[in-house]
């Protein structure tokens, strides 16, 4: 006869049974933690490129509509009509942007609403005011690209896309390994 009590056995496997069981919640844990941090990273980046991308095209409409404007002969464009349009998109990245976006969101917001103010620009002494608003108006896009370079640093996007790095080689030449040769390498 055995030494092991007639209990030993069933005890034993409830003990594994329950570790295994331990085990099995914090692996499932972990991992519904490490997919919540990609759902949010993910929500994260997607929050901040839509609002950035609107308030770039928001920008890009108002500017059209200026020049237009001064093409047309146009001398007051409708305040409100800006700030009704701006508004919204300008708030978002205000609440999602970091301080450098922020920063030149609302430099190009600034210039912009220069131009919508009552009675143009502040004038320019030896300058005529038309004139001073159209130079204002070809500083858009240059305060728009510290805008987009600043959007651009802080989503890390980049104008090329990512290189496969040094140590890493292209899948195609694996595959071509792991191939079996073919019947007539075979025969030779």
């Amino acid at each position: 006869m055995s030494q092991i009590p007639w209990w030993g056995v069933p005890l034993i496997a409830v003990v594994f049974a329950l570790a295994g069981a331990a085990v099995a919640v914090l692996v499932q844990a972990r991992d519904e933690y490490a997919r919540s941090r990609v759902r949010r990273t993910r929500r994260w980046y997607d929050e901040r490129k839509t609002a950035y991308v609107e308030l770039m095209a928001v920008f890009e409409r108002v500017v059209y509509r200026l020049r237009a404007g001064y093409a047309a002969g146009d001398r007051e464009p409708d305040p409100l009509v800006y700030l009704d349009e701006v508004g919204p998109a300008l708030a978002n990245v205000r609440l999602l942007a970091s301080g450098p976006v922020r920063s030149a969101a609302l430099a190009v917001h600034l210039l912009l609403e220069k131009l919508h103010t009552t009675g143009g620009p502040a004038p320019v002494p030896g300058v005529e005011p038309q004139k001073h608003a159209r130079e204002l108006l070809t500083q858009v896009p240059l305060v728009m690209q510290e805008f987009e370079a600043a959007v651009r640093d802080e989503l890390d996007i980049s104008p090329s896309p990512p290189s496969l790095g040094d140590d890493v080689a292209p899948a195609a030449p694996l595959r071509s390994l792991l191939r079996r040769p073919s019947l007539r390498q075979d025969r030779q």
